[in-house]
């Protein structure tokens, strides 16, 4: 399995798409969840265009994304005790 050395920034916009995710997916009031899917489209955009994708070579992208998200995916520790 191939390791990624994911620059701190990338790492960082990704655990916080996650954490945006979640917020959304339990909140109810209707300008928060605008706030949050704007937050999200930002961050999306943020993550698909970091510079770090152009030293991926062509092929090993797909999996330099998933490894990405795999990385990041854990809720972080206080988000577990809820």
């Amino acid at each position: 399995m191939s390791t990624y050395d994911f620059p701190d920034d990338l790492l960082e916009a990704q655990r916080t798409w996650y954490t945006s995710y979640r917020l959304l997916a339990q909140e109810e009031n209707p300008s928060q969840t605008t706030v949050l899917r704007r937050t999200l489209q930002h961050l999306s955009v943020r993550i698909a265009t970091h510079p770090y994708w152009a030293t991926i070579p062509g092929g090993r992208a797909p999996a330099a994304c998933m490894a990405l998200k795999q990385q990041t995916w854990a809720p972080d520790a206080e988000e577990a005790r809820r």
